[in-house]
């Protein structure tokens, strides 16, 4: 009887613990935690009575089959609430002196010590919904009395996971999760996100440096308040820092006939980067009342927001917005970039396919359906397309002809640039080969006489090397050889340090470049907060100038041979470039000339 008594209390705890649990991860309101506490209890006081009354099986079973109903009930009824993320971290901040726009009246926040003014949720455009969607940004709408700033926008609409999966995800990947009842509610997402964050030095400021930053995501997911690249630590440096939402996935990118027929400007397939293109004349004629320099503009991103990044630079649309860019882990610059864009044919073909699939025979069609009913489109339509208007050509195109936007360039890349994108796609003895011939096809032996596997780990790095050097690294190595040729000064880094939390991955570098390693992190230890700090002087030296160099920094040289990187490791210094030799064949299987 003891026994099954122990068995009985141990079961039920880790039930109890479980759901818990479960309750954490997936953000749910307070109410839910006290109301399981309740209805356990309540299940112990039953089946207490249950058994020393009655003592039938069937009211045992029942008895626990009516717990786990209510625990269940109790996870939905409490899901958490879908809430504005604030612009601080700090409860009741202290809010700003009023700022005086074109379009109206705007006070923001200050960060906790007072030394940053934050101002989000800006809008830069209208609302590109119902009749908008698919169109080239508008104008803003002015508005009345003063809009307090201190709340993000929503998020761009984009598939959405649920809670417990983003919390898994931020254990599994970031190793980082936090306990905290301040983030019990889900981050909204519309299609209603055309809106930019600004963060400035506090008080009164002018002629201040500023710099623009696009998020990445595969132009398909992302947000504009990611703390790895959150502007605090920079705006302490003397440095304005903004970042927008943009269109993605089918919203920013889907093209159609029938919409380039309707726009004066024959485009269609580029919303998201006209989106991106409006922020920057948004700037332009706004930042002086922030104190910024609308002459001393650098444009920054990373991943896909770097790939935006690197098609800006020869677009049209964009010249004179910026005059200075830093690319991290992402160009255009290849013969036949390998990600994030497709020439106008393909993005039209997939257009018809996208109202096919829906049964639509027209745009306006398309345009009532919901926002919820196309989200799914995003795996399809996430692609820069060359639409004669905001693209007129590759960016390998245009640079060959002389080309560009920028003065200077500051771009590089991570050491496992693939590890986040192989998690289910490694590689072993067994098939490394067969990958290897199909994706390289005629220059496959040449790939593997460079890199030949005699054992699984050897097959799954090899594996690894290559695939981030197609994306990655292969696109790097391009764009500087077009700055070279094109006489632009181009400073290259590899970043390789590990820590405990993202290491070197694609977008480890982000905390470290933003100054935003958090002060009590036991993942980071003393090199990886003073290299943040190097790797945060070296931007804003070259944020404020075009030249990262400065009193007390190693020296990082141009990279004029395209062979020359400063790496960020335990030691940084300027180290050679390492893939020649798989460059040499990229080039070949690129036809770059």
């Amino acid at each position: 009887m003891i026994v099954k008594k122990i068995i009985f209390v141990i079961f039920s705890a880790f039930i109890f613990a479980f759901m818990l649990v479960v309750l954490e991860l997936n953000k749910n309101i307070l109410l839910g935690f006290i109301l399981a506490a309740v209805f356990t209890a309540g299940f112990y006081f039953l089946h207490h009575l249950i058994v020393k009354r009655k003592n039938k099986w069937y009211l045992k079973i029942g008895a626990w089959v009516g717990w786990l109903a209510v625990l269940a009930g109790v996870l939905f009824i409490t899901w958490p609430p879908v809430q504005a993320v604030p612009a601080v971290s700090v409860k009741n901040p202290e809010t700003t002196e009023i700022i005086s726009l074109s379009n109206g009246d705007l006070q923001g926040v200050y960060n906790e010590d007072k030394s940053v003014e934050v101002f989000t949720g800006i809008p830069y455009a209208k609302p590109p919904v119902g009749e908008l969607r698919w169109k080239e940004p508008q104008d803003p709408d002015n508005w009345d009395g003063v809009l307090v700033a201190d709340h993000f926008a929503p998020m761009s609409m984009q598939p959405q996971n649920l809670p417990i999966y983003n919390s898994l995800a931020q254990i599994i990947a970031y190793h980082d999760y936090q306990i905290t009842p301040d983030d019990n509610y889900v981050e909204p997402v519309s299609e209603d996100s055309l809106y930019l964050n600004i963060w400035k030095p506090a008080g009164d400021v002018s002629n201040l440096p500023v710099m623009v930053y696009i998020h990445g995501g595969s132009l398909r997911t992302g947000q504009p308040w990611y703390k790895d690249y959150n502007g605090e630590s920079l705006a302490k440096e003397g440095v304005i820092v903004v970042n927008m939402g943009y269109r993605l996935g089918v919203y920013g990118y889907f093209a159609d006939e029938e919409l380039a027929a309707e726009s004066e400007n024959g485009t269609t397939g580029n919303y998201g980067m006209l989106d991106q293109i409006k922020a920057l004349e948004w700037v332009g004629d706004n930042i002086k009342s922030f104190g910024g320099n609308p002459d001393n503009v650098t444009l920054s991103g990373e991943s896909a927001g770097s790939a935006s990044v690197s098609a800006l630079c020869t677009s049209p649309l964009a010249k004179g917005l910026f005059q200075r860019v830093i690319l991290e882990s992402s160009t255009m610059a290849p013969v036949n970039p390998p990600h994030s864009f497709r020439q106008l044919e393909e993005a039209l073909d997939a257009g018809k396919k996208t109202k096919a699939k829906f049964g639509c025979e027209s745009v306006e069609e398309l345009r009532k359906l919901t926002a919820e009913q196309l989200v799914n489109e995003s795996y399809t339509h996430h692609h820069i397309t060359v639409d004669g208007y905001a693209l007129t050509e590759t960016p390998y195109q245009s640079y060959k002809k002389g080309i560009h936007n920028e003065s200077a360039i500051l771009h590089g890349y991570n050491a496992e640039e693939s590890a986040a994108f192989i998690i289910f796609d490694h590689a072993n003895l067994q098939n490394y080969e067969n990958k290897i011939r199909s994706y390289f096809g005629d220059y496959a032996d040449d790939i593997l006489e460079l890199y030949p596997a005699s054992d699984d780990d050897e097959a799954d790095k090899n594996w690894a090397v290559v695939y981030g050097a197609v994306f990655f690294d292969y696109p790097h190595y391009c764009l500087n050889r077009l700055a070279n040729k094109n006489k632009i000064p181009v400073y290259e880094y590899l970043f390789s340090k590990t820590n405990g939390r993202l290491g070197n991955w694609h977008s480890g570098e982000e905390v470290y470049c933003y100054g935003n390693i958090p002060e009590n992190s036991a993942l980071y230890d003393e090199r990886d907060r003073e290299l943040s700090g190097e790797m945060l002087t070296y931007m804003k030296n070259f944020i404020i100038s075009g030249n990262p160099n400065g009193d007390g920094l190693t020296e990082w040289k141009q990279n004029t041979g395209s062979d020359l990187l400063m790496s960020f490791d335990n030691e940084t210094k300027m180290t050679d470039e390492p893939k020649h030799e798989l460059f040499d064949i990229l080039d070949k299987m690129d036809g770059w000339k």
